[in-house]
């Protein structure tokens, strides 16, 4: 540890968090003032969506990981998708109650980008799988939002990823 860091982040997944580590940072933590935050990637609350993109955790999962993680008395950020395939607004709204629910201290929001060679990528270039518009991932942000507790913080709306390599990223927008 360097005497100017002041507090760090672990970005990991809910199914990794394991009980052995969170004592050891909780030490960590104390011993030297240093504020953890866990960013969890729960991407949607809707089960069904998680097991149909190979997410390889459920909610449950996550929801474990959070009591988990708060009982040490650290903060989690969590990661959403709010445009993922099989998803309506009744799942962004679900996620955001979940979310709030738990009282997760913070979010980040992504729009879903497709990669070539995925079996995600495959299924969009063959037409079985078909994105939002914008226009409604933008309802959905909203509708999330409506439905978040005004304490969560937001960190990010939309993620940006690199173009090289992708099929789908953003809707061609910046």
């Amino acid at each position: 540890l360097r005497p100017d860091v002041a507090a760090f982040a672990i970005s990991t997944r809910p199914d990794c968090i394991e009980e052995e580590h969170l004592v050891f940072l909780k030490d960590l933590s104390e011993k030297n003032g240093i504020g953890i935050t866990f960013e969890l990637g729960l991407q949607t609350a809707n089960y069904h969506t998680l097991y149909a993109i190979n997410r390889g955790h459920g909610l449950a999962a996550f929801i474990d990981a959070v009591q988990r993680i708060h009982q040490m008395g650290f903060q989690v950020c969590a990661h959403v998708i709010l445009n993922l395939p099989g998803d309506t607004e009744v799942d962004s709204v679900e996620t955001a109650r979940i979310l709030s629910a738990l009282q997760v201290e913070q979010v980040k929001l992504h729009a879903l980008y497709l990669m070539k060679n995925t079996r995600m990528g495959e299924a969009y270039e063959k037409g079985e799988i078909q994105m939002i518009t914008v226009e409604e991932y933008i309802d959905r942000v909203i509708l999330f939002l409506e439905n978040l507790r005004p304490e969560t913080v937001v960190q990010r709306l939309i993620g940006r990823a690199p173009e090289t390599g992708s099929l789908f990223v953003n809707w061609g927008m910046s």
